[in-house]
């Protein structure tokens, strides 16, 4: 079957940027991931083609090479022999006066260590967990070091010689005739691609990679006080890094979930309270709701719909800070529906009282007392 269009297989455009790839990468891999799709048999070939496209259009060389002649241009072998360039690539009048005139001829790739990509996860925490801090354990898929190799990619016993073709540098270098004269050029050594070591026998565990996939166990410490958007950096629980460099980094980006009656701002907290016409007329003491339990407030008399209390540190803590915020409480009056005969005979008493004058045709006192408090 004939391989689909590597730019297709990450959904990008042919003009896309490295962090474009990199991105549209990451995000197929953790989706088709082996480990995640384990019910999916065709996950794990969706796996291998979208690692494939990713190998190619993220190097420069083999993504000049792809966009050029196709799926031949991959082909390590593809332009060697009589009148072949190898790994030379032409873009244009420049790039052949760059190789003619000093310009190095070629492009190599890089053969000392390389540090592991950095990875991102997603993390959807509580309220109440970004609000005081917490640690968490994730599972993050990501290449690891082989741990039968530990990355040298021979199986364990065997021997690792140095490269008798670039005596270990993983650069060959050639001389080309040309209608200028003789130049001079480096390329990557095609027999050890550029590890500047040979071994007869792979590990069996990597098949001579050097390095597995596998889905670890993370520790995360969430600090308090984080809001959405946070990124926790990770140091060194990225990818694996390549001929001994170091890991990359893993980010954690921080969604919060929302409260079922706090609503965050800054650090202060809000909660809408609902009194009794009673205690907003007579004063008294209410239980509210804190993010450490209850808490009393007591209720002035004669308090108005909407009016604002503060309960000093009880909001959330200051991000890499001291002291916390407040938690502000905001009234409002909670108007009776249904009443009994003896409730609203004392209604009507107390509206007699305040001079106010009850018609039929007229709204009704508990109406009028909705119209005040805004019900």
């Amino acid at each position: 079957m004939a391989k689909r269009d590597y730019y297709e297989v990450l959904g990008v455009p042919k003009g896309a940027s490295d962090e474009e790839i990199k991105k549209a990468y990451r995000r197929l891999a953790r989706k088709y991931h082996p480990d995640v799709n384990k019910d999916d048999p065709n996950a794990e070939e969706k796996f291998k083609e979208i690692n494939e496209a990713h190998e190619i259009l993220s190097d420069s060389q083999k993504r000049a090479a792809y966009d050029r002649f196709g799926h031949a241009g991959t082909d390590p072998n593809f332009g060697a022999g009589a009148g072949g360039f190898g790994d030379f690539s032409f873009d244009g009048f420049g790039d052949i006066f760059d190789m003619f005139f000093g310009g190095g001829g070629g492009r190599s790739r890089k053969t000392g260590p390389q540090r592991g990509a950095d990875l991102r996860y997603d993390l959807r925490i509580e309220f109440e967990e970004a609000a005081f801090g917490k640690e968490i354990v994730i599972n993050i898929p990501r290449a690891e070091l082989c741990p039968e190799c530990h990355g040298n990619k021979a199986k364990p016993g065997t021997p690792i010689k140095t490269c008798p073709n670039c005596n270990g540098t993983g650069q060959v270098q050639f001389v080309q005739n040309t209608a200028f004269g003789r130049f001079s050029s480096v390329k990557t050594c095609e027999q050890c691609r550029g590890e500047g070591k040979t071994f007869e026998t792979p590990c069996p565990e990597c098949v001579g990679r050097g390095r597995v996939r596998r889905t670890s166990k993370i520790k995360v410490n969430i600090p308090a006080g984080v809001d959405n958007g946070y990124r926790l950096r990770v140091a060194e629980e990225g990818e694996a890094g390549e001929r001994g460099g170091p890991a990359g980094d893993l980010y954690v980006y921080i969604t919060v979930k929302p409260h079922p009656h706090f609503q965050r701002v800054g650090n202060d907290i809000v909660l809408e309270q609902a009194i009794s016409y009673a205690q907003a007329v007579l004063g008294g003491t209410v239980e509210v709701p804190t993010l450490e339990g209850k808490a009393d407030l007591k209720i002035p008399e004669g308090t108005q719909p909407g009016t604002l209390f503060r309960i000093r540190g009880k909001g959330i803590p200051h991000l890499r800070g001291y002291g916390r915020g407040d938690e502000l409480v905001r009234v409002k009056i909670d108007v009776p529906t249904r009443l009994t005969p003896e409730q609203r005979e004392a209604v009507q008493q107390l509206a007699e009282a305040f001079g106010d004058e009850i018609l039929p045709q007229d709204k009704g006192f508990f109406d009028k007392v909705k119209d005040a408090f805004g019900k």
